[in-house]
């Protein structure tokens, strides 16, 4: 299934600053880029480079003092595997492959091993595997409010837990750190996310369950099988769309995602929904 995406990214730069940006879809066998355009405006690309393990897609700019404006489409051929969720299971540390054991670790924002007992006695009663990382979900959208400016870029899980708010970065971090802490691994997504309304990046995240990566979003806001992934980490520590080292003010943001061959309204989909080739 085919989509267009794009991002106007507009800053306002007090000195020479030094920019990174991973707002490109990531590349793979069920996420196909047939076609991609890149505009800068007040900055020059200096490098381009894709992260080995996640695929990750990163360019860097200069930018001189004034407007840097960044604009950014794709198309983009996305084609989801999507699996009766009661067949997925969860896969025993012992089976896990070594690639995948760093995402049961705790990070900077999901600390896992601060609400191990939390999970097992909230969320143990569930049959292991998609059903209980489901449950997890429901549990974030059902207790947490989605309130926009509850949050800052150093709100961790444990934060949101206590607040009972925050926005999908939020949601994404506590959905990660709640499956760590019950020996599942997990991973931060960001993407571009079909019928997100209003359009912006969004965060969700993936479990490993039955020898791949499945898709969750406890925001409940956007299609599982409409993510465009843009890249993976541990936490959003490592997928930020915009990185800077010097003085730069975000001043104007535009995302928009869109797709001729569905409608923009209809149920979320329920099943297990995964883009792994795992």
């Amino acid at each position: 299934m085919k989509y267009s995406v794009s991002c106007k990214l507009g800053y306002d730069v007090e000195e020479e600053t030094v920019c990174f940006f991973n707002l490109q879809p990531a590349q793979f066998d069920r996420q196909v880029i047939l076609d991609e355009h890149l505009d800068l405006d007040g900055g020059r690309e200096v490098d381009r480079f894709t992260m080995g393990e996640s695929g990750n897609r990163f360019f860097k700019v200069v930018a001189p003092p004034g407007k840097l404006m960044v604009r950014y489409r794709a198309e983009v051929d996305l084609d989801p595997l999507v699996e009766d969720p009661a067949g997925v299971g969860q896969v025993a540390p012992i089976d896990l492959p070594l690639d995948v054991l760093p995402h049961l670790n705790p990070s900077r924002f999901c600390q896992s091993d601060r609400l191990r007992a939390f999970a097992f006695r909230q969320f143990g009663e569930f049959a292991p595997g998609h059903q209980r990382v489901t449950a997890i979900c429901n549990w974030i959208h059902d207790n947490l409010e989605y309130l926009p400016g509850s949050s800052h870029g150093t709100t961790s899980a444990v934060d949101t837990i206590i607040d009972h708010a925050g926005v999908c970065r939020d949601f994404a971090h506590l959905g990660i750190t709640l499956c760590r802490a019950m020996d599942i691994p997990a991973r931060y997504v960001s993407a571009y996310a079909f019928r997100l309304d209003p359009p912006d990046f969004h965060a969700t995240f993936e479990a490993f369950l039955g020898g791949r990566w499945y898709l969750f979003d406890a925001t409940r806001k956007a299609a599982l099988d409409g993510l465009i992934r843009i890249g993976v980490g541990r936490d959003a520590a490592e997928v930020s769309f915009s990185s800077f080292f010097g003085k730069a003010k975000p001043d104007e943001m535009e995302v928009a995602i869109s797709s001729p061959d569905r409608a923009a309204d209809g149920p979320l989909t329920t099943d297990a929904v995964s883009l792994s080739e795992r």
